[in-house]
């Protein structure tokens, strides 16, 4: 194991600046798929021991982009992640902790479990999935539907970088997804986690782009 004294952001920026690194680049169908933009994840001003924020555009970037993607259907998907009353279906994840705050007691129909405000969702042609793992593709219907939208491209938006939006990049990899992050799309806890992810990711799973790169993409497509 290598031993540092750089920052996780300062490992980053080294790797994503290597010109050496091969992107596996955008293919001919892209999907946007939104992990978890819920107020529980979103609204530090409303839920402040578990909602984070990296950067403060990041729901208007994810809007944007949703809204792009749709104007020329493309598909665009949302989760977020809720629970039972009793939590009955959080499985080994909700048995960590068992405060008012635990991921166990997000519940069906409750304010942490809502979409942010700040994003459109339009119910009539967006797909919008309840998830209670990590990744957006397990126990979803995300994989048949991706499948048959003939898509090829999984943009991944949302959070948490070291969480649900890793595991779902890593899964969209594993179903043979080319897979691309814009990095002012995601958020994490602390700088530590996001930017650690981001190098994991851009090194293996995923190309880490601005997200200027996605809004190029749709609009010359």
């Amino acid at each position: 194991m290598v031993a540092t004294d750089k920052t996780a952001k300062q490992i980053f920026e080294e790797a994503y600046a290597n010109p050496a690194r091969r992107a596996f680049g955008f293919g001919t169908k892209i999907a946007i798929v939104n992990v978890d933009p819920q107020k529980a994840y979103t609204r530090p001003d409303l839920f402040p021991k578990t909602a984070y924020v990296t950067d403060p555009l990041q729901c208007e970037y994810i809007d944007r982009i949703s809204k792009a993607a749709r104007a020329k259907n493309y598909p665009v998907v949302w989760t977020h992640v809720s629970y039972m009353e009793n939590a009955a279906d959080a499985g080994i994840w909700g048995t960590r902790t068992d405060t008012p705050d635990s991921l166990q007691n997000i519940k069906y129909g409750s304010d942490r479990a809502e979409f942010d405000d700040r994003l459109t969702i339009d119910q009539n042609v967006d797909a919008i999935y309840t998830k209670r793992m990590p990744s957006a593709f397990f126990e979803t219907p995300l994989a048949s539907f991706l499948t048959w939208h003939k898509v090829d491209t999984v943009i991944v938006t949302g959070g948490s970088t070291s969480g649900c939006v890793r595991a779902t990049a890593v899964d969209s990899l594993s179903h043979g997804y080319r897979t691309i992050v814009p990095m002012e799309c995601v958020a994490d806890k602390h700088e530590s986690y996001h930017y650690a992810n981001l190098t994991d990711l851009h090194l293996k799973y995923a190309d880490i782009v601005p997200v200027q790169a996605v809004f190029d993409w749709i609009e010359a497509h």
